[in-house]
């Protein structure tokens, strides 16, 4: 009997707590905050040419880059190899 009381009262205790509707949060808006431009906007031909050749430039010097660390890379690993072969002699 005490069992039965106890969990009819959970149940209502349960059923009361979902039918209780909750108000949803308001939301502040965000701070409008005002940012000057970076750069000044370029001339587009002239400008966005030269920016291009500026740009090809810099990806052929970072291929470049790459391939010098793809082949200091290889042989790091190559001395690790024969460092590990040695030790285990």
């Amino acid at each position: 009997m005490k069992k039965s009381l106890l969990i009819i009262s959970l149940m209502a205790v349960a059923l009361a707590a979902c039918s209780k509707k909750e108000e949803p949060a308001v939301v502040a808006p965000a701070p409008v905050v005002e940012v000057a431009p970076a750069a000044p906007v370029a001339a587009p031909a002239t400008d966005a040419s030269a920016a291009a050749s500026v740009a090809a430039s810099a990806a052929a010097d970072a291929a470049v880059a790459a391939s010098t660390a793809v082949d200091a890379a290889s042989t790091a690993a190559s001395a690790a190899s024969a460092a590990a072969s040695a030790a285990n002699k």
